[in-house]
C-alpha cells in the first residue's frame, strides 16, 4: 500500500482520537478500536489496523485466497462427471432420467448461489468500510434465506415432481427414476441451500481454505457412497437411482456439518446470531441488488442449452458434441471461476475501504492470470480436440463433427477471460445488472439467433461461430460498461 493510502486508512480509523488526546480520551477510543478490530478478526498494531485484504501484497494475497476455490470446484466438476458415469452403469434408462431434471437441478443451484454471491458481496464491503455489526447482521441473515430457498424448492419438490417428469417422458422406467431422484433432491436440499451461505460468508472475510474443506468434504463423501448406495455394495441394498440421490443428499449434509464446526468453532471476522435476530429490509434489498442478478446468471446457461439443442436436433453428434464441450470446458473455466472468487472479496473489500490503487491491482492482476489460464486452454482444444473427444468414447461421426466444433468453439476462451473477471468486478462493488446483462448477451441474445441464423444459412460447421461471436458482443457491451463504472465510481474514490 502507498504511504498516501495508509495515511488515509490511518485517518479513516483514528479521524477524532488526536482531538480528544489532551483529555486522555483518545487513549481509552484508541484501546476501544483495538478490541472492536480484535473481535471483528482484525489485527490492530499500535496506530495500524490491518487486514490481510488491506495490506497484503496483492499478488501473493489474490493466489493464496484463489487455489482452494479453483480445487474445490475442479474436484465439484470431477464429481459431476463420476456421478453420471456411475447412473449410467445401471441402464440407458436411468442415465436419461437424471438428465431430464438437471434443469431443476441447476436452477435450485443458481437460487442458492446467487443469493450467496449477494450476501458475500456485502459483507466484503461493509468490512471494508468498517461496518462489523452491519457485517454481522449480513451474515445472520444469510441463513434465514439458506432455509427460505428450502422451504421453496421442498414444496414444489414434494407436490410438483411427477408432474415435471410427466411433461418430458410418460415411459414408467424413466418416469419412475426420475420422479424419485427429483423428490430427495429437494425435499432434502436445506443442506445444501445452507451450507452454500455458509461457504460465501466465509469466502468474504478472506478465509478461502475452510470453504475448500466444505465442498471438498461433501464431493468425496458423495463419491465414496454412489457406487455403495446405487449397487448395493458392503452389505447395503441395491438402491439404483435411488442411491444417487441419497448419497448426493448425505455428501450435502456432511457439508454442512463442517461448515458448522469452522462457523461455531473457529474464530472468524463475522459473527452469525441464530436466536434473538430480526431481518433487515435494506439488507436482504442490498443483497439481492447483487444475489438476482447472479441468480439469472447462473441459470441463464440451461436454457441457452435448451435451445441449442433445439436447433441442432437433426444431427444428434452435434447434440452429443455440445454436451460434451460442456463437460470438458468446465474444467477449464472452473480455475477461472475461481480465481473469480478468489478476487471477489479483495476488490470488494478495498472498495469498501476506497483504496482506488488497491482494487485496480486486484483486478489487474486477476485479469492477467486469466488470460494465461484461457490461453492454456485454447491451446489444449487447438491441439488435441479428437484425444478429448475419445475421453467420451466418440465415434467416427461424432469426431468428424466434434473436431470442428471443438476448435471454433474455443476461440471464446480468450474474450471470456475479460468478461469473467470484469464480472468479478461489478458483483463485489455491487453493481451486478452490469454483469446480468452482458450473461444476457453472451449466452442468449447472441448465441441463439446467431446459431439459427448461422445453421440454417451456412450449416452446421458454420453455426459453431455463433459462440466466439456471441463473447465477442458480451466483451463490447462489458468494456463499454467498464468504462462507465471506473469512471462514475472508481475514479474517485
Amino acid at each position: 500500500m502507498s504511504k498516501n493510502a495508509k495515511k488515509n486508512q490511518m485517518m479513516g480509523s483514528l479521524s477524532d482520537i488526536g482531538q480528544e488526546a489532551d483529555s486522555g480520551v483518545g487513549e481509552n477510543k484508541m484501546q476501544n478500536v483495538e478490541a472492536d478490530d480484535a473481535e471483528n478478526g482484525i489485527k490492530s498494531t499500535g496506530n495500524n489496523v490491518e487486514n490481510k485484504m488491506g495490506t497484503a501484497p496483492v499478488g501473493r494475497l489474490l493466489a493464496s485466497m484463489a487455489w482452494p476455490a479453483i480445487l474445490s470446484m475442479t474436484i465439484a466438476a470431477l464429481y459431476n462427471i463420476v456421478d453420471s458415469i456411475f447412473v449410467a452403469m445401471i441402464s440407458p434408462k436411468a442415465l436419461t432420467a437424471v438428465s431430464l431434471i438437471l434443469p431443476v437441478q441447476i436452477l435450485m443451484i443458481s437460487i442458492a448461489v446467487g443469493s450467496a454471491i449477494g450476501v458475500n458481496s456485502l459483507i466484503a464491503r461493509r468490512l471494508g468500510s468498517r461496518q462489523f455489526e452491519e457485517a454481522n447482521k449480513v451474515a445472520s441473515t444469510s441463513i434465514r434465506i439458506g432455509v427460505f430457498n428450502y422451504l421453496v424448492f421442498s414444496v414444489l419438490g414434494l407436490l410438483f415432481s411427477g408432474s415435471f417428469m410427466s411433461l418430458y417422458s410418460t415411459e414408467s422406467v424413466i418416469f419412475g427414476y426420475g420422479t424419485d431422484y427429483l423428490r430427495i433432491v429437494t425435499i432434502c436440499c436445506l443442506f445444501s441451500m445452507v451450507e452454500l451461505q455458509l461457504e460465501k460468508v466465509l469466502q468474504a472475510t478472506g478465509n478461502m481454505v475452510a470453504p475448500m474443506l466444505i465442498s471438498l468434504s461433501g464431493a468425496v463423501t458423495n463419491i465414496i457412497l454412489d457406487p455403495v448406495l446405487i449397487f448395493g455394495l458392503l452389505g447395503f441394498p441395491r438402491l439404483e437411482v435411488k442411491g444417487a440421490a441419497i448419497a448426493t443428499v448425505i455428501g450435502q449434509g456432511v457439508s454442512l456439518l463442517v461448515a458448522t464446526y469452522i462457523v461455531r468453532r473457529k474464530e472468524n471476522a463475522v459473527k452469525i446470531s441464530i436466536k434473538g435476530f430480526k431481518v433487515e429490509g435494506y439488507i436482504i434489498k442490498e443483497i439481492y441488488a447483487v444475489g438476482f442478478p447472479a441468480m439469472i446468471m447462473q441459470a441463464i446457461s440451461s436454457v441457452m442449452l435448451l435451445g441449442y439443442n433445439r436447433v441442432l436436433t437433426a444431427s444428434a453428434a452435434a447434440v452429443a458434441v455440445l454436451g460434451v464441450y460442456v463437460k470438458l470446458q468446465s474444467f477449464v473455466f472452473m480455475p477461472l471461476f475461481g480465481l473469480n472468487q478468489g478476487a471477489m472479496p479483495i476488490i470488494g473489500y478495498n472498495y469498501g475501504a476506497k483504496n482506488r490503487e488497491r482494487m485496480m491491482e486486484a483486478y489487474k492482476k486477476a485479469l492477467m492470470a486469466a488470460f494465461i489460464i484461457m490461453l492454456a486452454g485454447f491451446a489444449m482444444f487447438q491441439t488435441i480436440p479428437a484425444s478429448l473427444l475419445k475421453l467420451f468414447s466418440a465415434d467416427e461421426e461424432m469426431l468428424k463433427v466434434g473436431v470442428p466444433a471443438l476448435r471454433i468453439i474455443s476461440l471464446c476462451f480468450l474474450p471470456a477471460a475479460f468478461d469473467v473477471i470484469s464480472s468479478a468486478m461489478f458483483q463485489s462493488t455491487g453493481h451486478g445488472m452490469y454483469s446480468l446483462f452482458a450473461s444476457l448477451i453472451r449466452q442468449l441474445v447472441g448465441i441463439l439467433p446467431l446459431a439459427y441464423i448461422l445453421y440454417n444459412c451456412m450449416g452446421l460447421r458454420a453455426s459453431w461461430f455463433s459462440i466466439p461471436l456471441a463473447e465477442i458482443l458480451g466483451l463490447t457491451y462489458t468494456a463499454i460498461m467498464f468504462c462507465n463504472f471506473y469512471r462514475k465510481d472508481v475514479k474517485n474514490l
